[in-house]
């Protein structure tokens, strides 16, 4: 589900790390976004819509919206399409808007 080759871009791949994603544990590279590590696995839907409860996807890909928002190592509202993905990283679908937490809580 990863693009190995492509006729005008070259790909650099860092080491391959892992990562949690609710709850299971999957392989990434480093450098490489969350999105694009989820996607490499097999995953489509991202989030829901806030109404209507319909799947999300990866959309824009380059920050503007909202469609990829989740909750990184206990941060809410994080798009991943432009987040790197780093060792050890807890990545949790959101519901909503996110809950934001204060220290100590």
């Amino acid at each position: 589900m990863r693009i190995e080759q492509h006729p005008v871009l070259e790909f650099r791949r860092g080491k391959k790390i892992k990562f949690t994603f609710d709850g299971k544990e999957y392989e990434g590279y480093e450098g490489e976004t969350i999105a694009a590590a989820l996607h490499a696995a097999g995953i489509r839907v991202l989030r829901e819509s806030p109404v209507l409860r319909r799947p999300r996807g990866l959309f824009c890909a380059i920050g503007n919206c909202s469609s990829c928002l989740m909750t990184v190592n206990g941060e809410p509202n994080v798009r991943i399409c432009v987040e790197k993905l780093r060792p050890g990283m807890v990545v949790e679908s959101q519901k909503g808007k996110g809950v934001i937490y204060a220290a100590g809580n």
